[in-house]
């Protein structure tokens, strides 16, 4: 059975496309640019990765949202900065096209669209963004906006506190509502499934972390670029082998009260992607068990 396991769901990352290594922006000169690197020195305060898979009707709701917390953080911090990558993970809708329209009438420079030749999954285009970005602190966000941007504040402020050696990992947490002011909105069987799905993380062994799964979490530099080039999954599971390479770093991982509201339109089954889940997660353990998969203990160079 544990054959079969690690034979059939173990995860298979490909190499990049050449196009992939460029962005889109609205920079007059030089629209098609090559991406930076998690090895480079850090040019802005926070870089934004969102993932997106034919998100052309959800995505802006999003864009919104951080376009009024950025404007807002800069009218705080006139010297803040900030790069937001929209990663297309092979859509055949119009998201860039709606990221790239929203950049032109907004006059945002910061926004960087790149596109996937080939679908990866959610977990390979974070893993990919965050491999290029160029923040001190770096996130991902859904790009359904379910999570209140500006309460990224709020992880910064428990990153900065938490950190040792300048590493850290705060995620979004939509089960500690019961110590903050904080609204989580979602179905019943969506509470019930996440439940489960908690329960049998805990016992296949990530233990301290009450919401494995919320898509809004925040990486010091420093963190990232011990986690992310060990990185294999690229599907929902992404999340708990982020947690378990942490873990092995030594890295604090602090929960943060975030609101959050159930958003129509998910691409997510909940029963045949939870089963699926389920099975790549037993996947992991196992070739981090019987040392198929090797962790890098050094940082990129």
């Amino acid at each position: 059975m544990q054959g079969l396991v690690v034979r059939f769901k173990s995860p298979q990352p490909r190499q990049r496309e050449e196009s992939e290594n460029y962005f889109m922006c609205i920079d007059e000169k030089h629209e098609r640019q090559r991406l930076g690197s998690l090895s480079d020195e850090p040019t802005v305060d926070l870089s934004i990765i969102v993932p997106a898979y034919n998100e052309e009707e959800r995505l802006p709701v999003l864009l919104k949202d951080i376009r009024a917390y950025v404007t807002a953080r800069r009218q705080r911090e006139p010297q803040f900065s900030y790069e937001l990558i929209i990663m297309d993970d092979g859509s055949r809708d119009k998201t860039v096209d709606v990221a790239m329209d929203f950049a032109r009438t907004h006059k945002m420079r910061e926004l960087k669209a790149v596109r996937h030749v080939i679908n990866r999954g959610k977990g390979g285009a974070v893993t990919q963004g965050i491999m290029c970005s160029l923040g001190r602190y770096i996130m991902f966000c859904d790009a359904d906006g379910a999570t209140r941007f500006s309460d990224i504040d709020a992880l910064l402020v428990q990153a900065k506190e938490c950190a040792v050696d300048s590493r850290v990992v705060a995620i979004g947490s939509r089960n500690n509502q019961a110590l903050s002011d904080t609204v989580v909105e979602r179905s019943h069987i969506r509470a019930f499934l996440q439940w489960g799905f908690h329960t049998y993380v805990t016992i296949l062994g990530v233990r301290g972390v009450r919401d494995t799964q919320c898509g809004f979490k925040l990486f010091s530099r420093e963190a990232a670029m011990r986690i992310f080039p060990n990185m294999h999954v690229e599907r929902f599971i992404f999340d708990v082998e982020i947690l378990l390479l942490a873990r092995y770093h030594h890295i604090p991982v602090v929960e943060v009260p975030v609101n959050w509201h159930e958003v129509a339109g998910s691409k997510m089954s909940i029963v045949r992607d939870s089963i699926q889940m389920a099975l790549d997660l037993l996947a992991v353990r196992l070739n981090y068990m019987l040392g198929n998969w090797k962790i890098s203990n050094a940082a990129i160079d």
